[in-house]
């Protein structure tokens, strides 16, 4: 039975900042299985997580100087919420982890303590026909597991309460920049190719730096500014900071001696970008549904089309303006 430790060394933080930056993030998992914390006996609690290894070092990390068995589901290095959702921490996986790893024969109890935001992909009373165990749902945050495991197995309303801070928006988004960032360069390449063609070298470094600031802005300001953004569709906040940026790279750029097509192709495109991205972000959230999400993209997407496609005429029509 492998004995883990509850301290986190310098690889572990290694690995765990280059996951929040997008590298190698598919491949920061453990081994699924049961594992040993401290020196458990068979009356000692189980507690159930994913493998994906930040997930993983949270929980271990909560529970120094405790005797706990952790049983690791094998989620493909996806994190226990949105595993939950795409259904790999789920029943099916939870039973086949329990007979794979003998914890009948370990454990003289038959409870399992999962992580509440586990709930949507766990059937309680089916884990219960197919296994004997019974589960019973902990708190929202591995921090707060030892004031749980004192108080008997009680969670507090405080325990349950869902929180995204300016702290936690502000962690997620190195991974979005990164993964935005190959589709990025493209487009901004293309973006100076293209306003070179149509007027000058100067005309595409000044679309070269709109446009990054756009991406900035959906990419960083949308996300960290999200509660305060009025509105609650995602690409309409992010077509907001979009706005605000137009407007600052008018008067940096001195927009007063564009003509009118150039100038309305600047507040149509510089805003759909931002709304695009803004709206990637929506995967990171506790604020969205999937049916909700569905519905603003089926909305939000023609329309941020539909902004470029005349803001791409508009500069056309502006290139060729006596």
């Amino acid at each position: 039975m492998p004995c883990i430790s509850t301290k986190l060394g310098f690889g572990d933080h290694l690995g765990a900042c280059k996951a929040r930056w997008g590298f190698g993030r598919m491949d920061f998992i453990i081994p699924p299985g049961l594992y040993a914390i401290g020196h458990p006996m068979a009356t000692d609690p189980v507690l159930v997580t994913a493998n994906y290894k930040m997930s993983y070092d949270l929980v271990r990390k909560s529970l120094d100087g405790r005797n706990i068995w952790l049983l690791v589901l094998e989620t493909n290095g996806i994190n226990v919420w949105c595993a939950a959702g795409k259904g790999t921490f789920g029943t099916g996986e939870l039973v086949r982890r329990i007979e794979a790893t003998g914890l009948s024969g370990i454990v003289s109890h038959c409870q399992l303590i999962l992580p509440i935001l586990g709930a949507p992909g766990i059937s309680a009373h089916e884990v219960a026909q197919r296994s004997g165990f019974r589960v019973i749902y902990a708190a929202i945050r591995a921090a707060d597991l030892p004031e749980y495991l004192d108080n008997g197995l009680v969670v507090t309303p405080e325990m349950r309460q869902l929180t995204f801070t300016f702290y936690e928006r502000l962690v997620l988004i190195p991974v979005e920049i990164v993964l935005a960032l190959k589709s990025a360069i493209i487009i901004v390449a293309a973006v100076l190719l293209l306003l070179t063609a149509l007027g000058n070298l100067t005309a595409g470094i000044a679309g070269f730096c709109a446009y990054l600031g756009a991406c900035f802005s959906g990419l960083v300001l949308g996300p960290l500014l999200l509660p305060w953004l009025p509105g609650r569709s995602f690409a309409g906040k992010g077509a907001i900071v979009g706005l605000i940026w137009s407007t600052i790279f008018y008067f940096l750029a001195d927009g007063s001696g564009w003509n009118g097509p150039v100038t309305a192709a600047l507040f149509l495109a510089l805003p759909a970008v931002s709304a695009f991205y803004t709206l990637n972000f929506t995967g990171c959230t506790p604020y969205t549904s999937r049916s909700g999400v569905k519905k603003e993209m089926h909305i939000a997407l023609p329309t941020m089309g539909v902004a470029l496609t005349i803001s791409f005429i508009l500069l056309l029509a502006g290139r060729y303006l006596i």
